[in-house]
């Protein structure tokens, strides 16, 4: 009679009991899916239909949120923006006000601290750049999408809204459009007309957003190291 090892015998057992519901075939594409996301940042003028966002935004509305900081209330709310429209260029003048903002606060810190790193200096010129000629994404795609996630404590709306926008970055993915994060969209939310814009509580929501279109081309693949290379075991 062989005997079996008891932690053999374990994994076994586990891999009997614990059966996957999805197949190779489902795992396959979710790997295909995974390794074409890619930031997209130039848009054809193609208007993707209404049922296709609302797909993108059943994604979102999927991913995972912080339900004990906020106490199972309203947690999340989303904000669709068609290019052409007033409240869109209401919102682009928001876009340039914001980032000329956070180029003024830091032209400040750079003035009064000049051990930051280069990279500052250059993240003030393109902060400079955004506010004379628009924040990409707002304006330049078929549409741009606000995601409101309802503060709570402890905070962590953002961190809530970098899994939301990732499921929506996927499903657009899967369904061959393009995505872009318009990160200014998170210091946005600080201002108060912004928030009168969306409709929501000034104070009560943290925002991120994105644009989403066909993409005038597809990005080229992007290179990244073989996990086993970034990866340690540790017993």
């Amino acid at each position: 009679m062989k005997i079996i090892p008891f932690n053999t015998y374990e994994r076994k057992v586990s891999r009997m009991t614990h059966v996957s519901p999805f197949t190779q075939q489902d795992n396959a594409i979710l790997d295909r899916i995974l390794e074409s996301r890619r930031s997209v940042r130039s848009f054809a003028p193609d208007i993707p239909s209404k049922e296709d966002i609302m797909s993108i935004v059943r994604a979102g509305l999927l991913a995972p949120y912080a339900a004990q900081a906020v106490a199972g209330q309203d947690f999340r709310r989303f904000f669709v923006f068609q290019e052409g429209s007033t409240q869109l260029a209401h919102v682009a003048a928001l876009a340039k006000r914001q980032a000329k903002r956070m180029a003024e606060q830091l032209r400040v810190e750079l003035a009064a601290n000049s051990s930051l790193p280069d990279q500052a200096r250059g993240f003030l010129q393109r902060l400079e750049r955004l506010a004379e000629t628009g924040v990409p994404g707002i304006g330049t795609a078929p549409y741009y999408i606000v995601v409101a996630e309802r503060s709570g404590i402890p905070p962590a709306e953002q961190q809530s809204l970098a899994h939301c926008l990732e499921n929506m970055w996927l499903k657009a993915t899967a369904l061959g459009l393009g995505f872009q994060l318009v990160s200014v969209t998170a210091q946005m939310g600080r201002d108060r007309e912004f928030s009168s814009v969306l409709g929501i509580p000034h104070g009560e929501f943290g925002t991120n957003g994105c644009a989403i279109g066909y993409p005038m081309k597809r990005p080229p693949p992007v290179e990244r190291p073989d996990a086993r290379e970034v990866t340690k075991w540790i017993d």
